[in-house]
């Protein structure tokens, strides 16, 4: 009789080894979360840049809806001239016009150089319009014809500053603001 006093082994187990794939998958996955993270920055920090002029000089008269005057048109060739560049930098994303033929004839030469619809924005609602502009052109560079009354208000409504109210005889002024995605707003005044 013999007895067996050692303890009873366990069949052996043959396992094949895998690899270990953390090396590839841990950098690719990383890799993926920084570029989600960078695209979510860029469009955090983008810049919309508008331009707001004042339509050119109206020919005098009794009409409710005057068109431009022959000093008007000469203006709107210059605006034309000034923002006309299709591409590079400072080019014209869109344009924007309020539903006055002294607006839309305004930006007419610009529009036909650039190959842009202007964009008519009915009535009165300038807070809902620099919302569009800034949600429809984020990164962009829009231009805006309006009114001497209207164009403080829009001014107002994207940057928080008041602007000195416009002269009835002043059609070349030129609001170029900045509105970062964070921050403050800039606004430079020119003429033209």
């Amino acid at each position: 009789m013999s007895h067996y006093h050692g303890a009873m082994e366990a069949p052996a187990i043959t396992r094949r080894r895998r690899p270990f794939l953390a090396p590839i998958w841990l950098p690719a996955l990383a890799g993926l979360v920084v570029l989600a993270l960078a695209v979510y920055a860029y469009r955090c920090v983008s810049t919309t840049t508008i331009v707001v002029v004042r339509h050119a000089e109206k020919a005098l008269g009794t009409i409710d809806d005057p068109p431009l005057a022959p000093e008007g048109e000469q203006r709107s060739e210059r605006l034309a001239f000034i923002f006309g560049e299709r591409t590079g930098a400072g080019h014209l994303d869109a344009i924007y016009v309020t539903d006055t033929r002294r607006t839309q004839q305004t930006a007419a030469p610009l529009a036909a150089r650039l190959h842009l619809v202007p964009v008519v924005l009915p009535g009165a609602d300038i807070s809902g319009a620099a919302g569009r502009m800034l949600r429809e052109h984020r990164g962009g560079t829009v231009l805006v014809v309006g009114h001497s009354n209207t164009m403080p208000q829009l001014i107002l409504e994207l940057s928080g500053k008041l602007i000195e109210p416009i002269p009835d005889e002043d059609y070349g002024e030129i609001y170029v603001l900045s509105v970062p995605r964070f921050g403050k707003t800039s606004l430079v005044r020119m003429k033209y």
